[in-house]
C-alpha cells in the first residue's frame, strides 16, 4: 500500500478553555486572603473597577447642632472661627498660669508645649466614655515590651566595653521567641571577626539577664540556668539534665542508674524540673497567628433547622464604573486606545460575574454539606456520616472536580467550632452488623475516648481496641486501629503503661 499526502476539512466540535473561564475555575480554589490580594491587584490594573465603600451618610446641615445668638443678632458661639481676632489672655480664667496647663498632646509632664508623642488626655477620657475595655489608666500605661527590647536595656548594666556591647546585640538579634540562640558559635566567630573566646564570655554575662534560662542553646543549658539562678544546681541535677532523653521516654530505671539516686529523690529532681520554664521568652509574647477567618456561618434557625450564609466581610465587593467607561470611549481617538478600554470593561465585568458565581457555589456546596451531615451538628463528631465529593456533586448538579475547587481552604463557623470543609467528607468504614456504615472521623474520635478512659491497670492494646471497635458495630482491622491511634500521636499500649506507672509514681499523669 502506498502512502501519499492530502490535504481534507474536518468540522468537529471541542471544549475550549477561554482565559475568562480559566480565570473563573482558579477563583473557586482561591482561599479569601488569597481572593482579596487577587482583587486588590485588579483593582491596580483595571481603571473600571472600583471598590463598593459602606460610608456613612454625610451630615446635612439639619444635622448640625444649634448656635445661639446674643441680642445683637451676632452668632457668640463661632466668634473662635475668626482667626483675625487675637488670642485673649485665659490664664486668669484657669486661676493658674500656663505652665501647670496639661497639654493636650503632651505627656503630661508641667509646661511642656508643642506637639508631643505621648497619649493625649482627651483621648484617653474619650476611650473611658466610650467604655473601651483598655480605657483604665494602667493598661494605657503600660505597653507590651519585646524580649529584643527587654533583653537591650540590660546589655549597658552588664557589658562593658564597646566591643562586648556589639557582639551582645548581636546576639540579642538572634534569639529565637522562646528565648534561644543558634548553638554553633564558631561561625559567629568568623562573622564578627571576634575570638571565640570572647564571644563565649559575652555569653555567659548574657546568659545572667532576666528571664532566667535565657540565651541558652539548648533545653539541657536552658533549665540548667534556671537552676543556678535558684541555687539548686548540683552534680546529681547535672546527670539528670544529661540524660534528659531517658525522661522523656519515662524510662526511670534507666534515668535511676544514670543519675546514682534513689527513686525519692528522683522524683523530687523531676518535680522540680518540671516547675521550671522550658521558653522563658514565651513569657514576652509570641508571633501574632493569623486566626482563620471563616467563608461560611452556620448557626440554629428557630424552626429547628440550620442557617447557611456568607461571610460578607470576607466576600470583596467590586463595582464597575460605567459612567467613567462612557466618558473615556467618547474622548478616545485612537483605536488602539478604544480595544484597550473595552478589553478593560469585559475583563471588569466578568470579575463581578465570576464573583457572583463563586459565592453562589459556595452557598450551594455549603448549604449540602450541612443537609448531609445535620446529624453532626446536632449530636457532635461520633454521628460524623461518610460523605464524599460525588453525592455532593449529584445533589447539585455539579461536576466533581467543582466541588473539590470549592472545598479547598475554605472554612465554616458552626456551634460546635470552625472547620474546613473538607473535614466533612471522610471515608467510610463498613459496619459488623447490616447497619450503617461508620465515617472514619467518628472512629478516630471513638478510639481516642477509650484510651482517655483507661485506666494505669488495664491499658488497652491495639487488638483489644478492635474487639471493643467490633462489639459496637464497627469492622475494623487492626492495622488501621494503628494508623488511627499514631495519626492522633498518641503512643503505643506499652508507652502509655509507662507513662501512666511514672505518672502514679510522681503523684500526677505527665
Amino acid at each position: 500500500m502506498a502512502l501519499s499526502a492530502k490535504l481534507e476539512m474536518r468540522q468537529g466540535q471541542q471544549l475550549v478553555m477561554t482565559p475568562q473561564l480559566q480565570q473563573a475555575i482558579r477563583l473557586l480554589q482561591l482561599s479569601n486572603l488569597e481572593l482579596n490580594e487577587f482583587v486588590d491587584a485588579e483593582l491596580e490594573r483595571n481603571p473600571l473597577l472600583e471598590r463598593e465603600e459602606q460610608s456613612a451618610a454625610p451630615k446635612t446641615i439639619d444635622d448640625a447642632p444649634e448656635s445661639t445668638s446674643d441680642g445683637s443678632g451676632d452668632r457668640a458661639d463661632d466668634d473662635w472661627l475668626d482667626l483675625r481676632k487675637p488670642v485673649e489672655d485665659h490664664a486668669g480664667s484657669l486661676d493658674t498660669d500656663f505652665g501647670n496647663v496639661f497639654q493636650s498632646g503632651g505627656t503630661g509632664e508641667p509646661g511642656e508645649s508643642g506637639p508631643q508623642s505621648g497619649m493625649s488626655w482627651s483621648n484617653v477620657t474619650q476611650r473611658m466614655h466610650n467604655g473601651d475595655d483598655d480605657g483604665d489608666l494602667d493598661s494605657i500605661a503600660a505597653g507590651d515590651v519585646s524580649l529584643r527590647t527587654h533583653l537591650s536595656e540590660q546589655i549597658p548594666l552588664t557589658l562593658q566595653t564597646p566591643a562586648e556591647r556589639l557582639i551582645g546585640q548581636y546576639l540579642v538579634d538572634l534569639i529565637d521567641e522562646a528565648g534561644y540562640i543558634p548553638p554553633n558559635l564558631e561561625s559567629l566567630s568568623e562573622r564578627l571577626g571576634a575570638p571565640l573566646s570572647m564571644i563565649e564570655g559575652v555569653l555567659t554575662k548574657l546568659q545572667t539577664l532576666d528571664p532566667p534560662g535565657i540565651f541558652a542553646r539548648s533545653l539541657g543549658e536552658c533549665l540548667a540556668l534556671q537552676l543556678k539562678d535558684l541555687n539548686r544546681y548540683d552534680p546529681l541535677m547535672a546527670r539528670l539534665l544529661d540524660n534528659l532523653d531517658l525522661l522523656a521516654a519515662r524510662n526511670l530505671s534507666a534515668l535511676k542508674k544514670a543519675v546514682g539516686a534513689d527513686m525519692d529523690d528522683l522524683v523530687d529532681m523531676i518535680q522540680e524540673i518540671k516547675r521550671l520554664n522550658p521558653k522563658p521568652g514565651l513569657k514576652f509574647g509570641a508571633v501574632q497567628m493569623q486566626p482563620v477567618v471563616p467563608d461560611v456561618l452556620v448557626r440554629a434557625a428557630s424552626d429547628g433547622g440550620w442557617h447557611v450564609e456568607l461571610n460578607s466581610d470576607t466576600l470583596p465587593r467590586v463595582l464597575v464604573n460605567r459612567s467613567y467607561y462612557t466618558r473615556i470611549s467618547k474622548s478616545t481617538a485612537s483605536d488602539k486606545d478604544k480595544d484597550y478600554i473595552l478589553e478593560c470593561l469585559q475583563t471588569a465585568n466578568w470579575l463581578v460575574k465570576s464573583l457572583d458565581q463563586r459565592a453562589r457555589t459556595i452557598l450551594r456546596v455549603a448549604e449540602q454539606i450541612v443537609r448531609q451531615q445535620d446529624a453532626f451538628f446536632m449530636h457532635g463528631v461520633q454521628h460524623l456520616r461518610p460523605l464524599n465529593l460525588k453525592t455532593i456533586a449529584d445533589a447539585i448538579s455539579m461536576h466533581e472536580s467543582t466541588v473539590s475547587r470549592v472545598t479547598s481552604n475554605k472554612y465554616m463557623a458552626t456551634p460546635r467550632g470552625i472547620f474546613e470543609l473538607k473535614y466533612f467528607f471522610t471515608s467510610s468504614i463498613a459496619s459488623a452488623s447490616d447497619g450503617e456504615a461508620h465515617s472514619s472521623e467518628s472512629v478516630r474520635h471513638r478510639i481516642k475516648q477509650m484510651i482517655d478512659a483507661e485506666r494505669a491497670d488495664d491499658v488497652l492494646s491495639d487488638d483489644q481496641l478492635v474487639d471493643r471497635l467490633r462489639g459496637e458495630g464497627i469492622d475494623i482491622a487492626r492495622r488501621t486501629v494503628a494508623k488511627y491511634r499514631e495519626a492522633l500521636r498518641i503512643p503505643s499500649s506499652v508507652q502509655r503503661r509507662r507513662d501512666k506507672k511514672m505518672g502514679e509514681r510522681l503523684g500526677t499523669v505527665i
